[in-house]
């Protein structure tokens, strides 16, 4: 293999910001440079203190154009469970490469082709394993041109990490929200989405299946003003540790600025949503924050709609958020009910009374 080579693919892995394409990127570089039958990139995910499930993140075999991928949509309890892939669990667990030999055929011939293992860790630190199905053996230098490879490609995902997520609590930050938006939109648009399997009329039919929640943590400024900023940041950082245990593996989760965080999921419809939302509200009332007791959040929360702007569904979503505010805190809101029930309109009138 010539060095310009490796350096080529190196310098690919460097091109996207995309996680989805990173991994993709990979993928088609370690089939480029090693030639394997099979190059796939399995990531354990799973809420804290539940059985672990293995995601793929990008498969791609010899003749294949394009990598494969569980959607970003699937279910936790429709992946393979920790098991079923009993030598990539051990690859994480030591975090050390193994090399397995290929069983022998049916006739009993041998075989001398192996299956590599990689341990990564990337994605916000979720356990990932590199797996390369080779027809003959990996050298040793081979090995070490995949480390280096993977080097980079950790480095890399270090600096996406740094760029897109908030330095406090690790959710992603606000930049990366607009980004993530339109995806979600576009998507939508694209695939068979929950509103199309069940669609019953031309509205149904045009729901993209997302929701959009804003939640604000109430009374924040008395806890800085009472216990100090030290203590107000140790509320942020567990309140994002919360969501993560309350929401799934493919939500995502934004610090979106001060006391205010943001959740894109993917709903059936509102009943669900609400109930969603209704339970990280129940957490975080629940949670006896040291020093400080009991939190509280608000929460606002929009359906994402065919089209939609970022900013469009924010300012929905806060309307409703400061319907909450207004009306006790510690509480759920959905826009849409509120509109329904002509509630909001009578916020915006009591608000443009208080304004002026």
């Amino acid at each position: 293999m010539h060095a310009s080579t490796a350096i080529e693919h190196l310098a690919s892995l460097t091109v996207h910001r995309d996680r989805d394409l990173l991994d993709v990127t990979l993928a088609h570089s370690m089939r480029e440079l090693f030639r394997p039958s099979m190059v796939a990139i399995h990531m354990l995910v799973g809420p804290p203190g539940a059985p672990q499930r293995w995601l793929l993140r990008a498969r791609l075999n010899a003749k294949d154009v394009a990598a494969s991928s569980d959607p970003s949509w699937v279910r936790l309890d429709e992946l393979p469970e920790r098991e079923a892939l009993p030598e990539h669990a051990r690859c994480i667990e030591q975090q050390k490469v193994m090399r397995i030999d290929d069983l022998p055929s049916a006739e009993g011939a041998p075989s001398r082709g192996c299956t590599v293992l990689f341990p990564m860790a990337s994605h916000g630190e979720q356990p990932t394993v590199l797996e390369l199905r080779c027809r003959r053996p990996f050298s040793n230098e081979q090995l070490q041109t995949a480390d280096s490879v993977l080097r980079v490609y950790r480095n890399f995902c270090g600096l996406l990490d740094y760029s897109e997520r908030d330095t406090l609590t690790g959710l992603l930050n606000r930049k990366t929200f607009d980004e993530t938006f339109y995806k979600t939109v576009q998507a939508a648009a694209q695939l068979p989405g929950i509103g199309r399997r069940q669609a019953v009329d031309v509205e149904a039919d045009s729901r993209t299946g997302h929701w959009l929640g804003l939640l604000d943590i109430d009374h924040f400024k008395s806890v800085n003003d009472t216990h100090g900023h030290l203590i107000g940041d140790e509320v942020l950082l567990l309140v994002g540790r919360i969501m993560r245990s309350t929401f799934r593996f493919q939500d995502r989760l934004y610090r979106f600025g001060g006391e205010e965080f943001l959740v894109l999921l993917r709903c059936p419809d509102e009943a669900d949503a609400q109930a969603a939302f209704e339970r990280l509200r129940v957490n975080m009332a629940d949670y006896a924050f040291p020093q400080v007791g009991r939190v509280t959040v608000s929460v606002g929360f929009t359906e994402v709609l065919p089209n939609d702007t970022p900013t469009a569904a924010f300012e929905r979503a806060d309307k409703a958020v400061y319907h909450a505010k207004q009306h006790g805190r510690d509480q759920v809101r959905s826009h849409a009910a509120l509109i329904a029930s002509g509630a909001l309109a009578a916020v915006h009138q009591e608000s443009e009374v208080e304004l002026f």
